[in-house]
């Protein structure tokens, strides 16, 4: 008996910030971004021969626990917790990239594949809403980490949403976009890795801060008024659209690393400054800051020089991913 399930990470275009409920519930908040074609993998085994252990994780580390309790990593023992699912289980997962501190929203795409994957073992089909808002529950109440909700809905549905929030309230709008200019954003998108990793909740607890006391407002509603003119200008498709989205994209970076002290150093900026010296439309940090991937927006002729310029740093394609979060094999009775 096995359950396998594929979940996206994201790249956030616009808006991030603006989808913590210390902003929107009291402004309203929308981001626009996209599921990637870079994936967390996870395999579940019922364990049903005799083994010294009811419980073998693989990740990062290797646990064998005999009790629930016993389980380091908190998603996974929290959640079998609170579904109350007591079969013995073997779990291995696998990411396509660094799975701690990238800035692609890998803890979200986490929980929302686990989660997929445990709704299956139980029988269970939640809709896509059900699972995003279980996977928010989980990291906001029950763990209470610093993150945001827009990474949940991203690993969930796939593809490129615009989400708006407002109190308890989400809406989701993908975007009306013609196949010429999704597969020449397909086409023009790069992930630098900065070399750096850092751990998300901890990076944007400063900018938290700042934002109950209302010291950033003004920040963040230029990130919010991004996303409606993204949103018009990947829908309008108009010929000069991808170099004014790149000026859009490093214009959100200048803004968001203003957020907070923890967001940028001048290693960063050095990567950021060498992007855009190859010529790139533009470039902005993936995530809280701190560390992971710039997402940049580049003529594909032009990543050779790219990659040149950042040497010894990784350069690495990306695409949108369609589908979300996925059971791709389900053996489970």
């Amino acid at each position: 008996m096995i359950v396998v399930t594929r979940t996206p990470l994201r790249v956030s275009l616009f808006g991030g910030g603006t989808d913590y409920p210390e902003y929107f519930n009291h402004f309203p908040g929308a981001v626009i971004g996209m599921a990637i074609d870079k994936y967390i993998h996870i395999a579940a085994s019922k364990v049903i021969s005799h083994q010294a252990f009811n419980y073998r994780l693989s990740y990062a580390k290797l646990e064998y626990c005999k009790e629930l309790d016993e389980i380091e990593h908190p998603v996974i023992r929290e959640v079998l917790k609170s579904f109350g699912l007591d079969d013995r289980l073997d779990i291995s997962i696998i990411s396509d990239v660094p799975a701690t501190g990238s800035g692609l929203g890998s803890s979200s795409a986490f929980t929302v594949g686990f989660l997929r994957m445990v709704y299956a073992l139980k029988g269970l089909k939640p809709t896509k809403i059900e699972l995003a808002k279980k996977a928010i529950e989980v990291e906001r109440e029950m763990l209470k980490e610093n993150v945001g909700v827009q990474d949940q809905l991203h690993a969930t549905f796939g593809g490129i949403n615009r989400f708006d929030f407002k109190d308890t309230s989400i809406r989701i709008t993908p975007l009306q976009m013609k196949s010429d200019v999704m597969d020449q954003l397909s086409r023009s998108m790069v992930l630098v890795h900065t070399g750096v990793s850092r751990r998300a909740t901890t990076a944007v607890a400063s900018q938290i801060e700042a934002t109950r006391s209302r010291s950033i407002d003004t920040e963040l509603s230029e990130l919010y008024q991004l996303v409606g003119e993204c949103v018009s200008l990947l829908e309008d498709g108009a010929s000069d659209w991808l170099p004014r989205l790149g000026e859009m994209l490093s214009a959100s970076w200048h803004i968001k690393r203003s957020l907070s002290k923890a967001v940028s150093n001048s290693d960063l900026d050095d990567i950021f400054n060498a992007i855009i010296g190859s010529s790139a439309y533009g470039a902005k940090l993936c995530g809280a800051g701190g560390g992971g991937f710039f997402l940049t927006l580049i003529d594909p002729d032009r990543v050779k020089e790219l990659e040149a310029r950042v040497a010894p740093l990784a350069v690495m394609p990306i695409t949108i991913d369609v589908d979300g979060s996925s059971i791709v094999y389900n053996q489970s009775r």
